[in-house]
């Protein structure tokens, strides 16, 4: 079996008195997709801003297809693609010569640079705004030509940070596409993301991170598995009728509140029996209820019982300065 493209052992990065990543460790296989998943602040970017080589591990070894980020950066530049929250794409210029301003600065050999930039319009559906300016781009589109622009090299390692941020839901469902024709081609990505149906489409393998550190890894399906309990949600008429209804089935199990305050979430091991308690416990509190269903684990649940939060879709993360 060929050595994992991506290789991060016992990494450590602080800002400051910060430990923004501490002692992760991880593999991602060749031609397969790792999500990297946690809450606000976790260290999911600062993990991509070591392995794309724009600031230095503190200790810890991280490669990429052999070769050390830390000690031969440039090496590391010219095999990997970056694709990050924002579209880091020129305003002014096309979408066109924005593809072909990466191939120079990419080296890429002038007879080709021309080629491949209609290949990705073509691949990214942007063959009609290529000559318009990219400020006359919507965001979906421009999301789309960021992309292209990390695939100009045609690199066999692309790390997307949260790429999809901010996107409608077609857009959306458009760059998953296209990703996964990437993968379907050989290319091994690197996704962080707190868009859990995006790593339960995606991703061949997850690595969940929490205060910089790994608390759980595995495929969606072994962690779904690994929580082994039932759902049972409670939906009430408002917040305050919800915080009583927590309260009164607080001992029946692990208990939260969703859907601004006004839906309660119970974690049971045993879901057909834990349901007649749960009504006759409701019923007791004489409190009137919605809605009542039970189901079993998504990666929603796994993620709020692994980081003590719900996923949320933007990252506010601490950068510091560049080490």
């Amino acid at each position: 079996m060929a050595d994992p493209a991506i290789v991060v052992s016992d990494l450590v990065k602080h800002f400051g008195d910060i430990p923004a990543v501490d002692g992760v460790s991880f593999d991602v296989e060749r031609g397969t997709v790792l999500g990297l998943l946690g809450p606000n602040g976790a260290g999911k970017t600062t993990i991509v801003r070591v392995l794309t080589t724009i600031i230095r591990p503190d200790a810890g070894e991280a490669r990429v297809l052999g070769v050390d980020v830390a000690h031969d950066p440039q090496a590391v530049r010219t095999i990997i693609g970056l694709a990050g929250q924002y579209a880091a794409v020129d305003e002014n210029l096309t979408g066109r010569e924005n593809l072909k301003l990466i191939g120079r600065l990419t080296h890429l050999k002038s007879k080709l640079i021309d080629r491949r930039s209609d290949e990705l319009l073509e691949r990214f559906d942007l063959v009609k705004a290529a000559n318009r300016p990219v400020r006359t781009y919507s965001g979906g589109m421009r999301r789309r030509l960021d992309l292209a622009g990390s695939l100009v090299n045609h690199p066999p390692v692309l790390f997307l940070d949260e790429p999809t941020t901010g996107l409608d839901p077609r857009s959306r469902i458009e760059l998953w596409n296209v990703i996964g024709e990437l993968v379907n081609d050989g290319t091994t990505v690197l996704l962080t993301t707190q868009y859990l149906e995006e790593a339960d489409r995606l991703a061949d393998r997850i690595v969940v991170i929490n205060g910089g550190k790994v608390v759980e890894e595995g495929t969606a399906a072994e962690l779904k598995a690994r929580l082994g309990q039932t759902i049972i949600e409670i939906g009430l008429t408002d917040a305050s009728t919800a915080e009583r209804a927590q309260a009164a089935l607080a001992p029946l199990g692990t208990t939260s509140l969703h859907d601004a305050g006004e839906r309660v979430y119970l974690q049971v091991d045993n879901g057909p029996k834990a349901m007649v308690e749960v009504v006759r416990a409701i019923d007791l509190a004489r409190i009137e209820i919605n809605a009542l269903e039970i189901r079993e684990p998504t990666l929603d649940d796994v993620f709020l019982a692994l980081t003590g939060q719900p996923a949320t879709p933007d990252e506010t993360e601490f950068t510091g300065a560049q080490a």
